[in-house]
C-alpha cells in the first residue's frame, strides 16, 4: 500500500457526476457491475437521493481534492424487517486501484455500522471478480450464498456470490 493523504467525507449532489464517471469505468471489464452499458448521471438521481448520512450513506475519498472513490451503503430487500442489513458497494477509478483504498473504506464501514444502526453488511460479487472477494474475506466476510449462473455477460454465464458478515 503506498503512503497518500486522503479524506473521507459524505458525497454531495454535485459529486454525482464524478461518481458515475468511475461506476461506468467499471463496465466493460464486466468483473464489478452488471449493468451492459454505461449510466447517466441522470439515472442514478434517484439512487443518489436515496442515501442520508444519517442511515445510509454515500460516501467519497478524496486525494489531493479529487474523488478517488466511493462507497455506498443501500437498504437491503427495502422490508422494515431488514432495517438493520445494508448492502455495500465500493468503487475506485482506474488510477487509484491496488492503493488500499477498498481496505481503508471498508474498514470505515465497519467501525461507522453501530452508529448507523446497522448489524449486518452483504456484498454482491461475481464469482469470478477475486479481487473484491479477498478484500471482503480479508475483513471477515464469508459466502452466506451463491447464486449459480444468474448473470450473463458477454454471451458468458456469470455466478454471484452474497458476501455476508455480522457486525
Amino acid at each position: 500500500m503506498k503512503d497518500f493523504q486522503y479524506q473521507i467525507v459524505d458525497a454531495q449532489p454535485g459529486d454525482l457526476p464524478r461518481i458515475v464517471e468511475i461506476y461506468n469505468s467499471t463496465v466493460a471489464s464486466r468483473m464489478v457491475t452488471a449493468d451492459l452499458e454505461e449510466a447517466t448521471v441522470a439515472s442514478k438521481q434517484k439512487w443518489f437521493d436515496d442515501h442520508s448520512p444519517d442511515s445510509r450513506p454515500m460516501w467519497v475519498l478524496l486525494i489531493e481534492g479529487r474523488i478517488a472513490a466511493w462507497f455506498s451503503f443501500q437498504s437491503f430487500y427495502g422490508r422494515p424487517a431488514y432495517q438493520a442489513t445494508a448492502e455495500i458497494s465500493i468503487y475506485i477509478a482506474e488510477q487509484y486501484r491496488s492503493m488500499g483504498i477498498g481496505s481503508i473504506m471498508l474498514e470505515k464501514a465497519i467501525v461507522e455500522s453501530p452508529r448507523l444502526g446497522i448489524r449486518t453488511l452483504l456484498g454482491f460479487v461475481f464469482g469470478h471478480n477475486e479481487p473484491s472477494l479477498s478484500l471482503l474475506r480479508k475483513f471477515g466476510f464469508e459466502q452466506w450464498g451463491l447464486l449459480p449462473k444468474v448473470a450473463k455477460l458477454d454471451g458468458v454465464e456469470r455466478d454471484l456470490a452474497i458476501m455476508g458478515r455480522k457486525i
